[in-house]
């Protein structure tokens, strides 16, 4: 081969690997353009997606989560500090997965975080999915299982959970709970006496005007922390399942709370929020 062939040759070859470069190099750019189009149409689709949640979930432009006070289970205030509670921790996720500021909106019972979500007033409550209150408000799956138990006083005629339905002893339940819903069915023989909030509960027990009080044992073992002496049964006569509830009517929002409860439960949230709590008498539910 002459000179000028090798040397035409190559410059062939050479010149077709450039054009091979360059038109992959053309391909690339073809490529990334049509990513970032496709990327950002999805950001819109997604962002458009999160403003409809936004309205369905937070109406106000505020997630306003309904808590009541005195339990590990929705709220604990703290003189320093922020407060505690598992309520109180996720409701402050879900308004950080939602993308609006959080507004905790706190009540002295549970009777009125379930009517402020009933009536719309409050857009998210932490509370015990009972078959009843799942006729006026939606639930997620339960996040929290705890079970239900009795308190008593030192020296009270109750000394068993199997003593309780005995004639003459009188049963404390807080107003409008679940627990005065069931205990008003399952007690055919001890006085049911209904407290108004749970301080009042503790009163009543330390005044002796109360054989017993009951609950779920997360709020008695916090109870018990106020009253000397006293102490939590062993045993149960049921459980509360805590799930996220949302008002009547928001179903687009319903999958949103779902897959948060899911997430929140799976990746060690829940756990931690009780921990932080010091929610005793409970465990993280059990994924179905």
């Amino acid at each position: 081969m002459s000179l000028f062939s090798g040397w035409s040759y190559r410059a062939k070859h050479e010149g077709a690997a450039r054009d091979g470069a360059a038109r992959l190099s053309r391909r690339l750019a073809l490529g990334l353009l049509v990513a970032a189009a496709l990327t950002s149409s999805f950001a819109v689709k997604t962002k458009a997606a999160d403003s409809e949640l936004q309205r369905v979930l937070a109406p106000s432009g505020k997630l306003r989560a309904g808590l009541y006070t005195g339990t590990p289970t929705s709220y604990l205030p703290s003189q320093s500090g922020e407060p505690k509670g598992v309520g109180y921790e996720l409701g402050k996720a879900l308004a950080q997965r939602l993308g609006v500021p959080y507004e905790p909106v706190v009540f002295p019972k549970n009777a009125d975080v379930l009517d402020a979500v009933k009536t719309g007033k409050a857009d998210v409550a932490f509370t015990n999915a009972s078959a009843a209150r799942a006729k006026e408000m939606d639930f997620a799956q339960p996040y929290l299982q705890i079970e239900l138990g009795y308190l008593v006083p030192q020296g009270s005629k109750v000394s068993s959970i199997d003593t309780v339905d005995t004639k003459g002893n009188r049963i404390g339940v807080t107003l409008g709970s679940s627990s005065e819903g069931e205990l008003s069915r399952d007690l055919h023989n001890a006085e049911l006496v209904r407290a108004a909030t749970f301080p009042i509960a503790v009163d009543m027990l330390k005044k002796g005007q109360i054989d017993a009080f009951a609950t779920n044992k997360a709020t008695l073992f916090e109870l018990s922390d106020k009253i000397p002496g006293s102490k939590v049964l062993d045993g149960h006569w049921g459980y509360e399942r805590h799930a996220i509830a949302i008002p009547k009517g928001r179903d687009a929002g319903r999958e949103f709370v779902r897959a948060f409860t899911a997430d929140v439960m799976s990746n060690g949230l829940v756990a931690a929020a009780m921990e932080r709590a010091g929610l005793r008498g409970a465990q993280v539910a059990t994924t179905k």
